[in-house]
């Protein structure tokens, strides 16, 4: 046990959470951007596993991981529009229509990866190179604070940097007063001549953008290939982030940071001989915990607004 605890209180230990963080939080901050504006995208694990794949194959086959980055993105924002275009303009059930997406990123991925290496497993045999890594001035100088924050993957500076950014565009822009106003008051919306669909659209092509970056992260980042079903519920996760955190960026992005702090234990709790099913179920004990906990919290703020009502 002691060799437990001096692996969980080191500073690989906090670096290894920023870095776990990293998709957790882009993803998040997508749905934050899809609920404040009276979306529920379950879709985004789909977005993230695809955009994964095309950031791989763009990599390899273009102008390096730069060029994948780009096209990630870009993979995003058409694959959120797409499911927006079939739940909003062809009145399908948003949530079926999400699972019928994820379902097919996690077939249609494997049939792609196969198609192009011959390999069903992963896209090792290609040479789609990684993002680079930055360590930043002074602070890598620092003891302990420098092996902590400095000489990331540069996707994990972007991810930290779009929590303020979010946040400016939801609480400090026209724009994020028409998001927040899509979600919680869309007929106001329209009253005043702003198209709630377009909107809604516009949410859902920024949470493409964050979405498509996560994955582009996962397979340029976190590690240098694709491989079937990387994302392993990460998007699920994020969503769950969003509810924790009230669907607020900092809120989202702290409920994140705890996620990676479970998924990284999971991995030092791997020297132990605790049984490797438990510590890799760990993660998604502690999300299902934290909705739980979400839960009673969200109902008993119910129940005294009732009790508040009733005693006016």
């Amino acid at each position: 046990m002691s060799n437990v605890f001096h692996a969980i209180f080191s500073t690989t230990f906090l670096f290894s959470v920023i870095r776990v963080a990293t998709p957790l939080i882009l993803a998040s901050m997508g749905a934050v951007i899809t609920s404040n504006a009276g979306i529920t995208n379950i879709g985004i694990e789909g977005v993230m596993l695809v955009s994964a794949l095309t950031g791989v194959f763009a990599s390899a086959f273009g102008f390096g991981p730069w060029f994948g980055f780009i096209i990630s993105i870009i993979t995003g924002v058409i694959c959120s529009l797409a499911i927006g275009y079939v739940s909003m303009s062809l009145k399908t059930d948003s949530v079926l229509t999400c699972i019928a997406f994820n379902t097919m990123a996690i077939g249609g991925t494997v049939y792609f990866m196969y198609a192009v290496v011959k390999d069903k497993g992963t896209t090792i045999a290609l040479n789609s190179g990684k993002l680079p890594s930055v360590e930043i001035p002074l602070i890598k100088d620092i003891p302990v604070l420098g092996d902590i924050l400095s000489n990331h993957n540069v996707v994990s500076y972007i991810a930290l940097l779009m929590i303020l950014v979010v946040y400016i565009l939801l609480y400090k822009t026209p724009l994020g007063l028409r998001i927040r106003s899509a979600g919680k008051a869309p007929t106001a919306l329209s009253s005043v001549g702003v198209s709630l669909i377009k909107t809604r659209y516009i949410a859902l092509g920024i949470s493409g953008i964050l979405g498509g970056m996560a994955g582009a992260f996962m397979s340029m980042g976190y590690v240098t290939w694709f491989s079937k079903n990387m994302t392993a519920g990460r998007g699920f996760i994020a969503l769950a982030a969003d509810a924790i955190g009230n669907s607020t960026p900092v809120g989202a992005a702290l409920s994140s940071l705890l996620f990676a702090v479970a998924e990284a234990l999971s991995y030092s709790l791997q020297i132990t001989t605790v049984p490797p099913e438990l510590v890799q179920m760990l993660p998604y004990l502690v999300t299902i915990v934290g909705l739980i906990a979400y839960s009673i919290r969200k109902s008993s703020l119910v129940k005294k607004e009732r009790l508040k009502q009733a005693v006016k």
